[in-house]
């Protein structure tokens, strides 16, 4: 397969050199997202859902068609998107909604590898019912295996929450038997496929999960808008956490009804633009195509890794990665110390806890380096970052680091 050549769709390239590799934060914005963006203030900065004249019509029907190809996107049905501030907010969310349910002789299974977008929730609903809080035992890789999440499922299981992809390891979780265990016992799974969703197919009905979040900021959409994914016979059943315009049916004195999903969970004026932006992302990665999208971070994430076993002083924490994610480490060097040599070369890499303290811990050191690739790398940014990894190895090595 021809590696993709993509800079020239990326208008941040046109402002100096730089080698991106920080995806697995936030990817760059492709020109037609941010045109698409424009377009809508420009030709229809009104609000949705709540005009009868025409420029809204126009708003609301380019924001309706965007939930319906999103939908698509994962294979969902368009009443069962619901757009949130970003991933964060669509775990916290479920995480609300579903306290009331849960009392002290419920287990909530989590991992040691979540972000703390997935995992902080879930404590504080532990906190708050008295429910148990229960982590799948890691390989000693880092791994989530079926035969460890086994271990820990049992009748008293209520939630299990888990990611699709290690944002730090890059380690994908076998889903699809984890979900068909969990709904065994009769438990409920939430997934957060910020780091999936953005580089390879994703079918929620073929996982069959109950909730499924991912960002727009991650796979070349704009920052301020995530999508929640629900089964709509969850949803249905459930109750909205915020309340406000637009999300209610009929309001009395005493009470007030709701919409039916997804618009119960949607109060006050939505992330238009974003929404519109993100839908113009799956456009594009669309016409890339998912498969290769998948193909060519593995080329690169291959290419760099060979270069990187023959570097002494080097710390590989995921070499059996399956995604275009490395976290490493310079020997003896604070991450934080060794990102601003790559930066002074124009490389931008993540250094630091990544917002996944336990995995540092488990690593048992404070702090990565995190390289991550995507559709707009090519192997002349990896020769770059391997070319400057050496030169701080050495600069560090050389002043007694």
């Amino acid at each position: 397969m021809k590696p993709l050549n993509l800079k020239k769709d990326f208008p941040v390239f046109n402002e100096g050199p730089l080698v991106y590799l920080d995806t697995a934060a936030s990817s760059l914005t492709p020109t037609r997202v941010i045109e698409a963006m424009d377009t809508y203030y420009k030709t229809m900065p009104v609000n949705v859902h709540r005009g009868v004249y025409q420029m809204s019509y126009n708003a609301t029907r380019k924001y309706e068609d965007a939930r319906e190809n999103i939908a698509n996107f994962i294979n969902a049905d368009f009443e069962e998107i619901v757009f949130t501030r970003g991933a964060s907010s669509a775990l916290n969310m479920i995480a609300r909604i579903y306290e009331p349910f849960i009392d002290e002789t419920d287990e909530i299974i989590v991992s040691e590898i979540e972000h703390h977008s997935h995992l902080l929730p879930w404590q504080q609903v532990a906190r708050r019912t008295g429910a148990k809080l229960v982590y799948v035992p890691l390989t000693k890789a880092g791994r989530i295996t079926v035969d460890n999440f086994k271990k820990v499922l049992n009748e008293n299981t209520k939630i299990v929450a888990l990611t699709a992809v290690s944002n730090v390891l890059g380690y994908k979780t076998p889903l699809e038997e984890i979900i068909d265990l969990t709904h065994q016992s009769g438990a409920i799974i939430s997934i957060d496929a910020a780091q999936g969703v953005p580089h390879e197919v994703v079918d929620v009905k073929k996982l069959d999960c109950d909730f499924l979040a991912f960002s727009g900021h991650k796979m070349l959409g704009p920052t301020g808008v995530g999508v929640l994914y629900g089964k709509k016979a969850l949803l249905d059943t459930l109750e909205p956490l915020e309340y406000g315009g637009d999300m209610v049916d009929y309001a009395y004195k005493e009470n007030a009804t709701w919409k039916d999903a997804p618009y119960k969970f949607e109060t006050g004026t939505p992330p238009i633009a974003e929404v519109i932006g993100l839908s113009e992302a799956i456009n594009y990665l669309r016409s890339i195509g998912m498969d290769r999208v998948k193909a060519h971070e593995s080329m690169l994430q291959t290419y760099a890794l060979e270069a990187l076993d023959k570097l002494e002083g080097v710390t590989i924490y995921n070499p059996t990665s399956e995604t275009g994610i490395i976290a490493f480490n310079i020997d003896d060097v604070h991450p934080h110390d060794a990102v601003t040599f790559f930066d002074e070369d124009h490389i931008a890499l993540r250094a630091g806890h990544h917002c996944a303290q336990l995995v540092m811990a488990f690593l048992n050191v404070p702090a990565t380096l995190r390289a991550s690739f995507y559709i707009y790398n090519t192997k002349d940014d990896v020769d770059a970052f391997v070319k400057s990894l050496k030169e701080a190895r050495n600069f560090f090595t050389s002043v007694g680091f």
